[in-house]
């Protein structure tokens, strides 16, 4: 699958560079590509969608090149990115449905962790309004974003390219947190079934789905600030704008070395989302962390749609449904690449709130940690 390929490059580049970045390229020609920007999916199924992972997996290869030779090679930057802004746009104009940057997407390489194939196509006037497809387009716009800032700290022509991804965050984060998806009384990110004439049903399920939302983070040092003033200028009128008019402006915050947070999630959500990561009785296991929730178990998610009942619960070891062959379980296993996110966003969190952000871990356990 193209974003299994995405992961695979990171541990490639390691001891292959030069390999990895090939691999990054290779998939972006024109003959992987549509002329209109989409990737194939899986060989069995070239239309379908898989997370839109490419431009953070080129970042990492980036980095992990720069430590080992001391410089970065822009050139790979650039010409990835060229090609990945033409994937972003296909995403805005084909997975947005209604335009208000609420993502669809599918299965978005989840297999079954629905409660029904998030594939299928019921009757009538359905729509499937998905946490982590939003989820996963903020993460794209903040990776376009600091690709575009690497780019631009050498070529300043890039620095308007900044400036756009930096606003599409912000306008995604907007619709994540202020449309429906966020539900108050779990403190959790749920898809929404949307029908036409009904009102709107969160799919209370558990899943990594709403945790998806952590994955969107990133900082911007002062120093960046102090090198692209135009990019500067245009975030602090951006800001102002938008506070003036009463608009939602993101999870902004300065360091004491005026380093700024950006993420998907305001602090106090955070904080509700890591206690259920923590939670052994909930994602929290031995190996990792799970796909679905242990609570799942002895509480089953169902719900009729079509006048059909699906039901979803903790399934750890081989698959017990049939969604996508039954040969792939989300449904409770540990999934490595998606734990590798979730260290990595943490990491992110940690190094910038410092002592200033502790949480339970185990929760409950009262071992308060950064």
């Amino acid at each position: 699958a193209a974003w299994d390929l995405a992961f695979q490059t990171i541990s490639i580049a390691v001891a292959d560079p030069t390999f990895a970045k090939h691999q990054l390229l290779l998939i972006m020609r024109e003959w992987y590509m549509k002329p209109d920007g989409q990737l194939p999916a899986y060989e069995w199924n070239f239309s379908d969608v898989n997370p839109p992972v490419h431009a953070w997996a080129a970042m990492q290869v980036y980095k992990i090149e720069k430590k080992q030779k001391g410089t970065g090679d822009i050139v790979f930057l650039k010409k990835i990115f060229q090609k990945l802004l033409i994937n972003f746009t296909w995403w805005i104009n084909r997975k947005d449905l209604n335009g208000n940057n609420i993502f669809e997407g599918g299965f978005l390489g989840l297999d079954n962790i629905g409660v029904f194939n998030r594939n299928f196509h019921f009757a009538g006037e359905m729509q499937l309004e998905q946490a982590d497809g939003t989820s996963w387009m903020g993460t794209f716009a903040l990776d376009m974003m600091d690709m575009a800032i690497e780019i631009a700290l050498q070529d300043p022509s890039f620095e308007d390219t900044a400036t756009k991804f930096f606003e599409h965050f912000v306008l995604i984060s907007e619709a994540l947190n202020e449309h429906r998806l966020w539900n108050d009384e779990d403190k959790f990110f749920y898809d929404v079934l949307v029908v036409k004439g009904s009102d709107p049903t969160p799919l209370r399920i558990q899943s990594i789905v709403g945790l998806t939302s952590l994955f969107a983070v990133s900082t911007i040092p002062n120093t960046v600030f102090e090198k692209l003033k135009d990019f500067d200028k245009r975030i602090e009128w951006f800001e102002t704008y938008r506070k003036k008019n009463n608009k939602f402006w993101p999870n902004e915050e300065r360091s004491d070395g005026a380093e700024m947070l950006l993420s998907l999630v305001r602090k106090d959500r955070l904080v509700y989302l890591l206690k259920r990561l923590l939670n052994e009785d909930e994602f929290l296991s031995p190996g990792g962390i799970r796909a679905l929730s242990k609570k799942h178990e002895e509480n089953p998610y169902s719900v009729t749609v079509d006048n059909v009942l699906y039901t979803i619960r903790y399934d750890p070891g081989d698959s017990t449904s049939d969604i996508y062959g039954g040969n792939s379980n989300w449904r409770g296993p540990v999934w490595m690449p998606i734990n590798y996110l979730v260290i990595q966003s943490i990491r992110t969190y940690g190094e910038f709130y410092g002592e200033s952000l502790k949480v339970e871990c185990p929760t409950g356990s009262g071992n308060m940690m950064t």
